[in-house]
């Protein structure tokens, strides 16, 4: 383990062993000043937390330290064979990608949240939340989805929300019916604490395969906020979407977009 001070965030790194993905997993773990006297911590877990440094995270946090509630970060890095466990859990993609994405859903529950609280002396935290970029939102949505007993908020970051049944290429294509989110939504169950972040930006991508003048980024999330409302969520109370405009598919744009997330869940003068 190693720990750095940045003025008031301490940052640790880990290294944890998973059996259920059968590899080392590093994590950066951003702690709130006073750690050991907060009696409100809430936990944000963090998919591909390698991102994290590039967009200078620990002065992220430093800046909102005041005006958020106490919040311990995990950044998750990523592993080699990131399309397979960061796909959905239970339907393989088209390519027949996500084989591993129940084995890193078992790491989550199992092996990292028990490795939290037993590592910071932690009995339960007041809320858990998950978020993730591109591919690594859809893996933070699908184990929340899976597991709302266990989250309160899911935050997704350019979102990779077009993962499907069927190539797009395939005359048999629906996007209604094999966009894999999108059905395991409408299949599913209304859980009224869930609480969605969702971000876009305009240069997201150039795709448009309905030929409707949107790109395909924004078209999946918006749909996929479609289904949220049809299954009983509330637009205004219950789900915040941010289409950043020029907000391109990489760190930079998730970084300036990650302190409108972090205001929108945990901002103090919101509660």
């Amino acid at each position: 383990m190693e720990a750095e001070k940045n003025t008031g965030i301490l940052t640790e790194t880990h290294v944890l062993f998973s059996f259920y993905l059968n590899r080392e997993v590093t994590l950066d773990v951003y702690l709130p000043p006073g750690i050991l006297n907060q009696y409100d911590l809430g936990l944000l877990l963090i998919n591909d937390g390698q991102d994290l440094l590039e967009m200078n995270f620990e002065n992220i946090l430093e800046v909102h330290s005041e005006i958020i509630m106490p919040l311990l970060c995990v950044g998750i890095h990523c592993g080699k064979d990131r399309k397979n466990e960061y796909g959905t859990t239970d339907i393989l993609d088209y390519k027949g990608r996500g084989t591993k994405a129940k084995a890193y859903q078992q790491f989550i529950l199992n092996e990292l949240l028990p490795f939290i609280k037993n590592t910071y002396l932690i009995a339960s935290f007041k809320e858990k939340s998950f978020c993730g970029f591109s591919l690594g939102g859809l893996s933070a949505l699908d184990i929340v989805w899976n597991h709302p007993e266990e989250f309160s908020k899911v935050g997704l970051f350019s979102a990779s929300l077009w993962w499907r049944t069927v190539s797009q290429d395939d005359e048999l294509f629906d996007e209604n019916l094999h966009r894999i989110m999108h059905i395991k939504i409408r299949k599913g169950s209304y859980h009224p604490w869930l609480k969605y972040f969702f971000e876009t930006g305009t240069q997201d991508e150039t795709a448009d395969r309905n030929s409707n003048g949107i790109i395909d980024a924004i078209d999946d999330t918006t749909s996929l906020i479609d289904e949220l409302i049809l299954k009983g969520y509330h637009m205004e109370r219950d789900i915040k979407y941010l289409e950043l405009k020029e907000g391109k598919h990489d760190v930079a744009t998730w970084g300036k977009t990650f302190p409108e997330f972090l205001r929108w869940g945990w901002g103090k003068k919101s509660k």
